[in-house]
């Protein structure tokens, strides 16, 4: 599971995250929302060791994610948005192994969970093919399973359906949802309202680098007696939405 106590973070007088505190349990899709520039990937950054918080701790499984780096990215699977970073010359299969391999795991435990992946994620049509020609939508795919080939117990994902159309979105949802049901803990951060609420638990609201409210999407729709999440939204965060 996901401990976050007081975590901060800042940059040259900019305080990106501000004392932020929540937690993850097992089974469990804790939504982030926030505007840009809120402090959704750099606390994301900050949980897969990718940056050093300034304040605060946060514990991956119980191992803290400044003392214990190498084995909180052993139990991690990492996502953001933006480009995949996939190598254009590799095919998808040569791609995933590549970082199967860097997380340790023989060809037999390759070879039965690239299989695994290419069926849950609908990629066996391209799965031999070079990445350079996909479609956004191939290449993020195979981006998620080069993330989680090595079965990580928690999942942090950074707008995974970003730039996917409506049947790729589809197969990443559920996917995403097969993930809960295998008990991983996830943090998942979109800006699709509609998509939040088919798929968190809870979510966490950062504005300016600081939560606003957290809860149930029931919790929150009861106390703030409104059933449209968007608008509660925009009336946590104000004004501040880019346009």
């Amino acid at each position: 599971m996901i401990e976050v106590n007081k975590l901060s973070k800042e940059f040259k007088n900019i305080k990106a995250v501000m004392e932020i505190s929540f937690s993850v349990n097992k089974g469990e899709i804790v939504g982030l929302l926030g505007e840009n520039g809120a402090g959704k990937t750099t606390t994301l950054r900050m949980l897969a060791t990718m940056l050093e918080p300034t304040t605060g701790t946060a514990f991956i499984n119980g191992l803290n994610v400044v003392k214990d780096g190498q084995k909180v990215r052993e139990s991690i699977g990492i996502l953001f948005g933006g480009e995949v970073g996939l190598y254009d010359r590799l095919t998808a299969l040569e791609n995933i192994t590549y970082f199967a391999e860097l997380n340790g795991m023989n060809k037999e435990q390759i070879q039965n969970r690239i299989i695994e992946l290419s069926d849950l994620l609908d990629m066996k049509e391209y799965i031999n093919k070079r990445v350079g020609k996909f479609s956004r939508g191939m290449k993020q795919k195979v981006a998620i399973a080069r993330a989680i080939v090595h079965d990580p117990s928690i999942m942090l994902l950074d707008e995974p359906t970003a730039g996917l159309d409506v049947t790729a979105s589809r197969i990443v949802q559920k996917f995403i949802k097969k993930c809960k049901e295998d008990n991983k803990a996830i943090i998942f951060s979109s800006h699709s309202m509609n998509e939040v609420e088919k798929l968190c638990d809870r979510i966490v609201i950062i504005h300016k680098g600081g939560i606003v409210e957290q809860g149930s999407i029931k919790y929150l729709k009861t106390k703030y007696k409104n059933d449209n999440m968007e608008e509660i939204f925009m009336n946590l965060v104000g004004d501040n939405i880019e346009k």
